[in-house]
């Protein structure tokens, strides 16, 4: 027992990490930019609000649970901001590499039995391909989407993001896991670019 509350906590003091990892997006209010911790806080209740809006199926319980450990590994790959021009790419074979030695890393340090469901749980995540994975998706692009229009455009201003970006890069996902939920982002977003 031990043994097994050590490797537990040494997980859980790890995880303390995400608090330092700075995000692109901004609180709501734009006075400071998130931390991941923060984001996987709100995505969590974004999925227990905002569970009307998922599939048939969907078990939210497990989305909730991969909403919490989805951006672990951002404690040692750092942010990479889907609209962000230079530098690594969103979702480049490197990042998507680098995350998954992160979570291997990460998910280790925990007893084998939990280490291996939650990295499993975290594999599902990235995959994108089970219901539960396709809603949980589908909330990681919403929220900061909601963060900028609350800031007045936040890092859609600072990386020039058009309406056009938005839909390929966030629009498709989201249709994917949630239609209904898009619809209604979608008009805010287009509201708000037609002003600026």
């Amino acid at each position: 027992m031990t043994d097994r509350l050590a490797a537990q906590f040494a997980f859980l003091n790890e995880a303390d990490k995400l608090k330092s990892v700075l995000r692109a997006t901004t609180l709501c209010d734009g006075s400071r930019r998130e931390n991941s911790a923060e984001h996987s806080w709100h995505l969590a209740l974004y999925a227990l609000v905002l569970a009307d809006q998922a599939a048939p199926g969907v078990d939210i319980n497990r989305v909730i649970r991969m909403l919490l450990l989805h951006d672990l590994v951002e404690i040692d790959v750092g942010d990479v901001p889907i609209h962000s021009a230079g530098g690594t790419a969103h979702g480049s074979s490197d990042v998507q590499a680098a995350e998954a030695k992160a979570a291997k890393r990460i998910f280790e340090l925990l007893p084998m039995d939990l280490g291996h469901d939650l990295h499993a749980l975290w594999q599902e995540f990235e995959a994108g391909e089970t219901p539960d994975a396709v809603f949980a998706k589908s909330l990681d692009r919403v929220q900061p989407v909601m963060a900028n229009l609350q800031s007045g455009g936040g890092t859609w201003i600072e990386y020039a993001v058009t309406p056009q970006q938005l839909e390929a890069r966030v629009g498709a996902k989201v249709t994917r896991g949630a239609p209904a939920l898009w619809t209604w982002v979608r008009a805010q977003a287009l509201d708000w670019f037609a002003k600026v």
